[in-house]
């Protein structure tokens, strides 16, 4: 048994200055920004207090967006969206990439909501 849930939607941007993308996204979101210290490459969107974060990922391929499915086993998660169809891309630190049957790329990470326990969906092995 395990969980999951989608944990955020990255939009990743091909920029120079993440500042500038977080200036459009707040705003078209109607949020603020939320930065990072630790990490540059990351500016939060904080909004609504229900539904995925948002962040912006300051990123070296085109962009676009991608989500995030959050779960508390790692490989569980990946076997079960194996069995749909995805294909495991790349394996970094602390996360996978992976690629739907229609193409898209997202990851599979660690929890990152506060939330994940009570609304994580929970998957048992078949």
């Amino acid at each position: 048994m395990h969980k999951s849930q989608i944990g955020a939607m990255i939009i990743d941007c091909q920029v120079d200055d993440l500042g500038e993308a977080a200036t459009f996204w707040t705003e078209a979101l109607g949020g603020e920004a939320v930065t990072y210290p630790d990490d540059p490459n990351y500016i939060g969107v904080k909004g609504a207090k229900a539904g995925p974060k948002v962040l912006l990922q300051k990123v070296g391929h085109p962009s676009h967006i991608h989500l995030d499915i959050e779960t508390d086993d790692i490989e569980s998660e990946v076997e079960r969206l194996e069995k749909l169809g995805a294909k495991r891309v790349d394996a970094l630190k602390g996360w996978v990439v992976m690629e739907a049957p229609t193409g898209h790329r997202f990851c599979v990470v660690k929890p990152q909501r506060r939330d994940f326990k009570e609304n994580a969906k929970v998957w048992y092995s078949k």
